[in-house]
C-alpha cells in the first residue's frame, strides 16, 4: 500500500498529481499547513518536518524529487519517467530537479508573504519574483525551440518532468504572472486541463497555504 502524507499547495501536490497519473491505490493523509508538520510522530516520515512523506510496503521516503524519481522507475508502464539509457533520460532528469529551483523561489515568497506578513522585506520580495522570472523566461525557451510536436518540455511528450515544473509553475503563479510569457501559458493552460492535475488541487474542506490567489510584488 502506498501512503503519501500531503500539505495541500505545496510540493507534495507534484507527488500527488503524479500518482493521479500512475492510477495506482494509494491513501492520502492532508496535514494542515502549521505546527503539525514539527511534531515528534511527523518528524519519524520527514526529518526536516517537511512535505511529502511516502511509505511504500513499509518504507518511508521524503523530497519530492527522490519520490517521484522512485514511483517513475517502480512503474515504468505508466509512461511517466525515462529510465537510463533512453533519449529522453538527460531532459527529464533536468526538468524534473529544475522544478526545485523555481520552487524554492515560491517558496520564499510564501514566507514574505504569508509567514511574515508585516515583517517580510520588499527588497527581497522584488529579489525572488526577479529570479522567478528568470525561471519563466528558462522554461519559455524551452518551450519556443524549434522541433515537431514541442507541446510538454521533452521531445517524447508529456511526462513527470511537466508534473514537476508545472505544479511549481502553479505556486509561483501566485507571485509572478505568465503574461509576458505565452508558450508557457499556452503550456500550462495545456497540462492543468488533464483530470490528474483536478484531482490534486485542494478540496473544498482542505486547508490552503494561500489566502488569495495574487499577492502582488511591493510598489518600486
Amino acid at each position: 500500500m502506498i501512503t503519501l502524507y500531503h500539505v495541500p499547495q505545496s510540493r507534495s501536490m507534484r507527488v500527488l498529481w503524479l500518482l493521479n497519473e500512475l492510477d495506482v491505490p494509494f491513501q492520502l493523509v492532508e496535514m494542515p499547513f502549521d505546527g503539525s508538520l514539527r511534531s515528534e510522530e511527523f518528524l519519524t516520515r520527514s526529518p526536516a518536518g517537511r512535505a511529502p512523506s511516502l511509505e511504500i510496503e513499509g518504507e518511508r521516503m521524503f523530497e519530492s524529487g527522490a519520490i517521484v524519481e522512485y514511483l517513475c522507475e517502480r512503474f515504468p508502464e505508466r509512461g511517466m519517467g525515462q529510465l537510463p539509457g533512453a533519449m529522453d533520460r538527460m531532459a527529464w532528469l533536468v526538468w524534473v530537479h529544475f522544478a526545485e529551483t523555481v520552487s524554492s523561489h515560491a517558496a520564499a515568497l510564501t514566507v514574505q508573504h504569508v509567514v511574515l506578513g508585516a515583517q517580510a522585506s520588499d527588497a527581497t520580495k522584488r529579489i525572488e519574483v526577479a529570479r522567478l522570472r528568470q525561471c519563466y523566461a528558462a522554461i519559455e525557451a524551452r518551450l519556443s525551440t524549434p522541433v515537431e510536436n514541442r507541446d510538454y518540455l521533452l521531445t517524447g511528450g508529456y511526462s513527470a518532468a511537466d508534473i514537476c515544473v508545472g505544479q511549481a509553475v502553479y505556486m509561483a503563479r501566485h507571485f509572478a504572472p505568465l503574461d509576458e510569457y505565452p508558450e508557457l501559458a499556452a503550456w500550462f493552460e495545456r497540462i492543468t486541463e488533464r483530470q490528474s492535475y483536478l484531482d490534486a488541487l485542494p478540496g473544498k474542506d482542505s486547508t490552503r497555504m494561500y489566502a488569495q490567489d495574487f499577492y502582488p510584488p511591493p510598489a518600486s
